[in-house]
Protein backbone atom coordinates (compact mmCIF):
# COMPACT_ATOMS: atom_id res chain seq x y z
CA UNK A 1 0.00 0.00 0.00
CA UNK A 2 2.34 2.61 0.97
CA UNK A 3 4.83 1.22 -2.31
CA UNK A 4 2.14 2.22 -4.11
CA UNK A 5 1.26 5.41 -2.70
CA UNK A 6 4.40 6.63 -3.03
CA UNK A 7 4.62 5.67 -6.74
CA UNK A 8 1.58 7.97 -7.70
CA UNK A 9 2.94 10.65 -5.50
CA UNK A 10 6.26 10.20 -7.73
CA UNK A 11 4.28 9.91 -10.95
CA UNK A 12 2.60 12.96 -9.86
CA UNK A 13 5.72 14.62 -9.04
CA UNK A 14 6.83 14.11 -12.57
CA UNK A 15 3.66 15.09 -14.01
CA UNK A 16 3.68 18.33 -12.21
CA UNK A 17 7.41 18.94 -13.14
CA UNK A 18 7.06 18.26 -16.94
CA UNK A 19 3.67 20.30 -16.83
CA UNK A 20 5.45 23.69 -15.28
CA UNK A 21 8.56 23.29 -17.83
CA UNK A 22 6.06 22.69 -20.79
CA UNK A 23 4.04 26.03 -19.92
CA UNK A 24 7.10 27.99 -19.18
CA UNK A 25 8.45 26.61 -23.02
CA UNK A 26 5.01 28.07 -24.21
CA UNK A 27 5.68 31.62 -22.20
CA UNK A 28 9.32 31.80 -22.96
CA UNK A 29 10.58 31.46 -19.70
CA UNK A 30 12.19 28.61 -20.00
CA UNK A 31 14.95 27.49 -22.60
CA UNK A 32 14.27 23.82 -24.43
CA UNK A 33 16.19 21.36 -26.03
CA UNK A 34 15.82 22.00 -29.56
CA UNK A 35 16.27 18.48 -32.17
CA UNK A 36 18.73 19.17 -34.64
CA UNK A 37 17.42 19.54 -38.47
CA UNK A 38 17.52 15.96 -39.71
CA UNK A 39 15.12 14.83 -37.32
CA UNK A 40 12.65 18.10 -37.57
CA UNK A 41 12.70 16.99 -41.03
CA UNK A 42 12.02 13.86 -40.19
CA UNK A 43 9.11 14.31 -37.93
CA UNK A 44 7.71 16.72 -40.70
CA UNK A 45 7.81 13.92 -43.24
CA UNK A 46 6.33 11.66 -41.14
CA UNK A 47 3.46 14.30 -40.55
CA UNK A 48 2.91 14.78 -43.50
CA UNK A 49 2.72 10.88 -44.60
CA UNK A 50 0.46 10.09 -42.43
CA UNK A 51 -1.74 13.08 -43.09
CA UNK A 52 -2.16 12.48 -46.82
CA UNK A 53 -2.52 8.90 -46.42
CA UNK A 54 -5.41 9.69 -44.05
CA UNK A 55 -7.25 11.39 -46.67
CA UNK A 56 -6.13 9.15 -49.38
CA UNK A 57 -7.94 6.26 -47.75
CA UNK A 58 -11.19 7.98 -46.45
CA UNK A 59 -11.32 9.34 -50.75
CA UNK A 60 -11.01 5.57 -51.63
CA UNK A 61 -13.75 4.71 -49.56
CA UNK A 62 -15.80 7.08 -50.94
CA UNK A 63 -14.91 5.85 -54.54
CA UNK A 64 -15.18 2.14 -53.84
CA UNK A 65 -18.62 2.70 -51.72
CA UNK A 66 -20.24 5.73 -52.58
CA UNK A 67 -23.17 5.43 -49.80
CA UNK A 68 -22.12 6.45 -46.57
CA UNK A 69 -24.46 4.34 -44.86
CA UNK A 70 -22.94 1.23 -46.25
CA UNK A 71 -19.39 2.53 -45.40
CA UNK A 72 -20.40 3.04 -42.06
CA UNK A 73 -21.91 -0.45 -41.65
CA UNK A 74 -18.35 -1.68 -42.91
CA UNK A 75 -16.53 0.11 -40.55
CA UNK A 76 -18.51 -1.40 -37.45
CA UNK A 77 -18.28 -4.45 -38.89
CA UNK A 78 -14.33 -4.56 -38.79
CA UNK A 79 -14.75 -2.97 -35.17
CA UNK A 80 -16.22 -5.70 -34.08
CA UNK A 81 -14.07 -8.13 -36.15
CA UNK A 82 -16.96 -9.92 -37.74
CA UNK A 83 -17.09 -10.31 -41.62
CA UNK A 84 -18.79 -7.76 -44.14
CA UNK A 85 -21.95 -9.34 -45.18
CA UNK A 86 -21.72 -9.66 -49.26
CA UNK A 87 -23.78 -6.60 -50.65
CA UNK A 88 -25.45 -6.90 -54.16
CA UNK A 89 -24.23 -4.22 -56.39
CA UNK A 90 -26.26 -1.27 -58.24
CA UNK A 91 -25.42 -3.00 -61.56
CA UNK A 92 -26.80 -6.65 -60.34
CA UNK A 93 -29.31 -4.90 -58.73
CA UNK A 94 -30.68 -3.23 -61.89
CA UNK A 95 -29.89 -6.47 -63.97
CA UNK A 96 -32.45 -8.11 -61.53
CA UNK A 97 -34.63 -5.54 -62.60
CA UNK A 98 -34.59 -5.84 -66.12
CA UNK A 99 -34.55 -10.05 -66.18
CA UNK A 100 -37.71 -9.46 -63.93
CA UNK A 101 -39.20 -6.73 -66.22
CA UNK A 102 -38.58 -9.54 -69.63
CA UNK A 103 -40.17 -12.35 -67.89
CA UNK A 104 -43.76 -10.21 -66.93
CA UNK A 105 -43.43 -8.16 -70.56
CA UNK A 106 -42.94 -11.63 -72.44
CA UNK A 107 -39.20 -12.72 -73.13
CA UNK A 108 -40.08 -13.67 -76.55
CA UNK A 109 -41.00 -10.14 -77.06
CA UNK A 110 -38.40 -7.55 -79.41
CA UNK A 111 -38.48 -5.37 -75.86
CA UNK A 112 -37.62 -8.55 -73.47
CA UNK A 113 -35.24 -10.07 -75.43
CA UNK A 114 -33.37 -6.64 -75.09
CA UNK A 115 -33.93 -5.98 -71.70
CA UNK A 116 -32.57 -9.87 -71.21
CA UNK A 117 -29.59 -8.78 -72.96
CA UNK A 118 -28.64 -5.61 -71.25
CA UNK A 119 -29.72 -7.33 -67.91
CA UNK A 120 -27.22 -9.70 -67.82
CA UNK A 121 -24.57 -7.20 -69.47
CA UNK A 122 -25.38 -5.08 -66.39
CA UNK A 123 -24.70 -8.33 -64.06
CA UNK A 124 -21.32 -8.95 -65.36
CA UNK A 125 -20.61 -5.51 -64.99
CA UNK A 126 -21.92 -5.39 -61.62
CA UNK A 127 -19.85 -8.72 -60.72
CA UNK A 128 -16.67 -6.80 -62.22
CA UNK A 129 -17.20 -4.64 -60.02
CA UNK A 130 -17.28 -6.60 -57.00
CA UNK A 131 -13.80 -8.15 -57.80
CA UNK A 132 -12.82 -4.47 -58.19
CA UNK A 133 -13.92 -3.53 -54.70
CA UNK A 134 -12.87 -6.69 -53.52
CA UNK A 135 -9.28 -6.40 -54.93
CA UNK A 136 -9.14 -2.62 -54.08
CA UNK A 137 -9.29 -3.28 -50.43
CA UNK A 138 -7.47 -6.40 -50.02
CA UNK A 139 -4.02 -4.54 -51.88
CA UNK A 140 -4.32 -0.98 -51.68
CA UNK A 141 -6.65 -0.12 -48.59
CA UNK A 142 -5.90 -2.61 -46.20
CA UNK A 143 -1.87 -1.51 -46.56
CA UNK A 144 -3.19 2.00 -45.80
CA UNK A 145 -5.17 1.17 -42.78
CA UNK A 146 -2.77 -1.42 -41.16
CA UNK A 147 -0.08 1.81 -41.52
CA UNK A 148 -2.48 4.10 -39.93
CA UNK A 149 -3.85 1.71 -37.40
CA UNK A 150 0.12 -0.09 -36.50
CA UNK A 151 2.92 1.65 -37.86
CA UNK A 152 1.69 5.08 -37.02
CA UNK A 153 0.70 4.51 -33.53
CA UNK A 154 3.91 3.12 -32.57
CA UNK A 155 5.87 6.47 -33.97
CA UNK A 156 3.33 8.78 -32.06
CA UNK A 157 3.72 7.15 -28.88
CA UNK A 158 7.86 6.76 -29.09
CA UNK A 159 7.29 10.58 -29.81
CA UNK A 160 5.07 11.21 -26.84
CA UNK A 161 7.91 9.39 -24.59
CA UNK A 162 10.78 11.63 -26.41
CA UNK A 163 8.67 14.53 -25.70
CA UNK A 164 8.62 13.88 -22.11
CA UNK A 165 11.98 12.91 -21.92
CA UNK A 166 12.82 16.43 -23.28
CA UNK A 167 10.53 18.16 -20.99
CA UNK A 168 12.50 15.94 -18.10
CA UNK A 169 15.72 16.76 -19.48
CA UNK A 170 15.15 20.40 -19.34
CA UNK A 171 13.73 20.45 -16.03
CA UNK A 172 16.96 18.77 -14.89
CA UNK A 173 18.93 21.71 -17.00
CA UNK A 174 16.98 24.87 -15.14
CA UNK A 175 17.37 22.82 -11.63
CA UNK A 176 21.20 22.64 -12.46
CA UNK A 177 20.76 26.35 -13.31
CA UNK A 178 19.37 27.45 -10.17
CA UNK A 179 21.25 25.40 -7.77
CA UNK A 180 24.42 26.93 -9.41
CA UNK A 181 23.18 30.26 -8.79
CA UNK A 182 22.46 29.88 -5.61
CA UNK A 183 26.14 28.05 -4.67
CA UNK A 184 27.02 31.58 -6.30
CA UNK A 185 25.79 33.70 -3.72
CA UNK A 186 26.23 31.59 -0.48
CA UNK A 187 30.14 31.49 -1.57
CA UNK A 188 29.70 27.32 -0.69
CA UNK A 189 29.74 24.18 -1.82
CA UNK A 190 26.18 22.26 -2.08
CA UNK A 191 25.20 19.08 -2.51
CA UNK A 192 21.62 20.64 -4.65
CA UNK A 193 24.65 21.11 -7.68
CA UNK A 194 26.15 17.43 -7.51
CA UNK A 195 22.31 16.13 -7.29
CA UNK A 196 21.24 18.50 -10.34
CA UNK A 197 24.63 17.16 -12.14
CA UNK A 198 23.70 14.08 -11.54
CA UNK A 199 20.33 13.92 -12.34
CA UNK A 200 20.87 16.07 -15.69
CA UNK A 201 23.20 13.55 -16.70
CA UNK A 202 20.39 10.57 -16.15
CA UNK A 203 17.89 12.96 -17.88
CA UNK A 204 20.42 13.50 -21.03
CA UNK A 205 21.03 9.56 -21.40
CA UNK A 206 17.31 8.78 -21.36
CA UNK A 207 16.97 11.52 -23.79
CA UNK A 208 19.43 10.33 -26.88
CA UNK A 209 18.28 6.93 -26.02
CA UNK A 210 14.14 7.39 -27.10
CA UNK A 211 15.71 10.16 -30.01
CA UNK A 212 17.63 7.26 -31.50
CA UNK A 213 14.54 4.85 -31.08
CA UNK A 214 12.29 7.61 -32.73
CA UNK A 215 14.80 8.63 -35.33
CA UNK A 216 15.25 4.76 -36.73
CA UNK A 217 11.39 4.53 -36.85
CA UNK A 218 11.01 8.10 -38.43
CA UNK A 219 13.80 6.76 -40.72
CA UNK A 220 10.97 3.52 -41.64
CA UNK A 221 8.97 6.05 -43.15
CA UNK A 222 10.67 5.42 -46.56
CA UNK A 223 9.90 2.01 -46.56
CA UNK A 224 6.38 2.68 -46.05
CA UNK A 225 6.36 5.04 -49.17
CA UNK A 226 7.94 2.07 -51.26
CA UNK A 227 5.31 -0.22 -49.85
CA UNK A 228 2.60 2.20 -50.73
CA UNK A 229 3.94 2.60 -53.61
CA UNK A 230 3.47 -0.67 -54.82
CA UNK A 231 -0.14 -0.99 -53.27
CA UNK A 232 -0.62 2.00 -55.59
CA UNK A 233 0.50 0.21 -59.06
CA UNK A 234 -2.02 -2.69 -57.91
CA UNK A 235 -4.74 -0.22 -57.36
CA UNK A 236 -4.38 1.24 -60.85
CA UNK A 237 -3.89 -1.88 -62.10
CA UNK A 238 -6.79 -3.13 -60.65
CA UNK A 239 -8.96 0.21 -62.36
CA UNK A 240 -7.56 -1.12 -65.66
CA UNK A 241 -8.49 -4.41 -65.57
CA UNK A 242 -11.89 -3.11 -63.93
CA UNK A 243 -13.15 -0.48 -66.93
CA UNK A 244 -11.49 -3.11 -69.81
CA UNK A 245 -13.68 -5.84 -68.84
CA UNK A 246 -16.39 -3.26 -68.67
CA UNK A 247 -15.81 -1.77 -72.45
CA UNK A 248 -15.49 -5.14 -73.39
CA UNK A 249 -18.68 -6.45 -71.99
CA UNK A 250 -20.16 -3.03 -73.94
CA UNK A 251 -18.83 -3.49 -77.07
CA UNK A 252 -20.20 -7.50 -76.67
CA UNK A 253 -23.69 -5.77 -75.84
CA UNK A 254 -23.79 -3.78 -78.75
CA UNK A 255 -22.73 -6.55 -81.29
CA UNK A 256 -25.53 -8.82 -79.75
CA UNK A 257 -28.57 -5.91 -80.10
CA UNK A 258 -27.73 -5.05 -83.55
CA UNK A 259 -28.39 -8.79 -84.65
CA UNK A 260 -32.00 -8.64 -82.59
CA UNK A 261 -34.89 -8.02 -84.73
CA UNK A 262 -36.94 -5.20 -83.29
CA UNK A 263 -39.52 -3.11 -84.58
CA UNK A 264 -37.87 0.31 -84.24
CA UNK A 265 -35.28 0.95 -86.05
CA UNK A 266 -33.66 4.49 -84.34
CA UNK A 267 -33.19 8.13 -85.35
CA UNK A 268 -32.01 9.57 -88.39
CA UNK A 269 -27.95 10.13 -86.44
CA UNK A 270 -27.20 7.95 -84.01
CA UNK A 271 -26.95 10.50 -80.51
CA UNK A 272 -23.91 8.07 -79.12
CA UNK A 273 -20.25 9.20 -80.31
CA UNK A 274 -17.50 6.56 -81.45
CA UNK A 275 -15.81 5.05 -79.10
CA UNK A 276 -12.13 7.21 -78.37
CA UNK A 277 -9.67 5.40 -79.97
CA UNK A 278 -7.23 3.47 -77.60
CA UNK A 279 -3.91 2.04 -80.44
CA UNK A 280 -1.60 4.31 -80.96
CA UNK A 281 -2.35 4.43 -84.62
CA UNK A 282 -5.75 4.91 -84.03
CA UNK A 283 -4.86 7.88 -81.80
CA UNK A 284 -2.28 9.65 -84.46
CA UNK A 285 -4.88 9.06 -87.24
CA UNK A 286 -7.64 10.87 -85.43
CA UNK A 287 -5.22 13.75 -84.44
CA UNK A 288 -4.63 14.02 -88.23
CA UNK A 289 -7.96 13.67 -89.44
CA UNK A 290 -9.19 16.09 -86.70
CA UNK A 291 -12.82 16.68 -85.55
CA UNK A 292 -15.08 13.63 -86.34
CA UNK A 293 -17.55 14.01 -89.19
CA UNK A 294 -20.88 13.09 -88.24
CA UNK A 295 -22.75 10.06 -90.00
CA UNK A 296 -24.26 9.98 -93.13
CA UNK A 297 -28.64 11.24 -92.13
CA UNK A 298 -29.83 7.88 -93.18
CA UNK A 299 -34.16 7.90 -93.63
CA UNK A 300 -35.68 6.25 -90.51
CA UNK A 301 -38.39 3.66 -90.80
CA UNK A 302 -40.99 1.38 -88.82
CA UNK A 303 -40.33 -2.02 -89.96
CA UNK A 304 -43.12 -4.02 -90.56
CA UNK A 305 -45.75 -1.42 -92.04
CA UNK A 306 -47.62 -1.33 -94.82
CA UNK A 307 -45.28 1.57 -96.74
CA UNK A 308 -42.00 0.84 -95.21
CA UNK A 309 -39.23 -0.30 -97.36
CA UNK A 310 -37.66 -3.37 -96.21
CA UNK A 311 -35.21 -3.50 -94.02
CA UNK A 312 -31.38 -3.63 -94.64
CA UNK A 313 -30.58 -6.60 -92.25
CA UNK A 314 -32.93 -8.85 -94.42
CA UNK A 315 -30.62 -7.96 -97.85
CA UNK A 316 -28.25 -9.62 -99.58
CA UNK A 317 -24.88 -7.44 -99.28
CA UNK A 318 -23.94 -8.60 -102.77
CA UNK A 319 -27.13 -7.56 -104.44
CA UNK A 320 -27.03 -4.14 -102.67
CA UNK A 321 -25.75 -1.10 -104.98
CA UNK A 322 -23.80 1.83 -103.45
CA UNK A 323 -25.85 4.92 -104.24
CA UNK A 324 -24.81 7.52 -106.66
CA UNK A 325 -23.52 10.10 -104.39
CA UNK A 326 -23.01 9.49 -100.76
CA UNK A 327 -20.03 7.01 -100.36
CA UNK A 328 -17.21 8.09 -98.00
CA UNK A 329 -13.83 6.94 -96.94
CA UNK A 330 -13.46 5.73 -93.66
CA UNK A 331 -10.53 4.08 -91.70
CA UNK A 332 -10.96 0.99 -89.84
CA UNK A 333 -10.82 1.96 -85.63
CA UNK A 334 -10.62 -1.87 -84.23
CA UNK A 335 -10.55 -5.64 -85.38
CA UNK A 336 -14.27 -7.14 -85.93
CA UNK A 337 -14.81 -9.99 -87.18
CA UNK A 338 -18.45 -10.41 -89.29
CA UNK A 339 -20.69 -12.28 -87.22
CA UNK A 340 -22.85 -13.84 -90.05
CA UNK A 341 -22.83 -13.52 -94.01
CA UNK A 342 -24.22 -10.22 -94.42
CA UNK A 343 -21.74 -8.64 -92.67
CA UNK A 344 -18.26 -7.40 -93.34
CA UNK A 345 -15.09 -8.14 -90.89
CA UNK A 346 -12.66 -5.03 -90.45
CA UNK A 347 -8.77 -4.97 -89.86
CA UNK A 348 -7.60 -2.14 -87.56
CA UNK A 349 -6.17 0.92 -89.58
CA UNK A 350 -7.43 -0.54 -93.21
CA UNK A 351 -9.25 2.19 -95.13
CA UNK A 352 -13.23 1.30 -97.13
CA UNK A 353 -15.70 2.78 -98.45
CA UNK A 354 -19.18 3.05 -96.77
CA UNK A 355 -21.93 4.24 -97.29
CA UNK A 356 -25.51 4.41 -96.19
CA UNK A 357 -29.22 3.25 -97.49
CA UNK A 358 -32.72 4.17 -96.78
CA UNK A 359 -34.17 2.35 -94.09
CA UNK A 360 -30.97 1.42 -92.62
CA UNK A 361 -30.07 0.69 -89.01
CA UNK A 362 -28.15 4.76 -88.24
CA UNK A 363 -25.56 2.44 -86.25
CA UNK A 364 -25.10 0.01 -89.55
CA UNK A 365 -23.40 1.07 -92.88
CA UNK A 366 -22.47 -0.64 -95.68
CA UNK A 367 -18.89 -1.20 -96.11
CA UNK A 368 -16.98 -2.48 -99.13
CA UNK A 369 -13.01 -3.42 -99.57
CA UNK A 370 -12.39 -4.65 -103.12
CA UNK A 371 -14.94 -6.89 -104.35
CA UNK A 372 -16.37 -7.58 -100.98
CA UNK A 373 -19.25 -5.95 -98.90
CA UNK A 374 -21.08 -5.84 -96.25
CA UNK A 375 -22.61 -4.66 -93.03
CA UNK A 376 -20.33 -2.88 -90.67
CA UNK A 377 -20.96 -0.96 -87.10
CA UNK A 378 -20.00 2.56 -87.66
CA UNK A 379 -18.07 3.08 -83.91
CA UNK A 380 -15.91 1.08 -85.25
CA UNK A 381 -15.12 3.84 -88.29
CA UNK A 382 -13.30 6.86 -88.34
CA UNK A 383 -15.71 8.56 -91.49
CA UNK A 384 -13.48 10.89 -93.77
CA UNK A 385 -14.60 13.40 -95.79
Amino acid sequence: MDFNMKKLASDAGVFFTRAVQFTEEKLGQAERTELDAHFENLLARADSTKNWTEKILRQTEVLLQPNPSARVEEFLYEKLDRKVPSRVTNGELLAQYMIEAANDFGPGTPYGKTLIKVGETQRRLGGAERDFIHSSSINFLSPLRNFLEGDWRTISKERRILQNRRLDLDACKARLKKAKAAEAKAALWSDEVEKAEHELRLAQSEFDRQAEVTRLLLEGISSTHVNHLRCLHEFAEAQATYYAQCYQYMLDLQKQLGRLPGTFVGNAESTSPPPVPTSPAAIAAAAAAGPAVPTIPVVPTVVGGPNSAPAVEALNPDDVKPPASGTRKARVLYDYDAADSSELSLFSDEMITVYSLPGMDPDWLIGERGNQKGKVPVTYLELLS
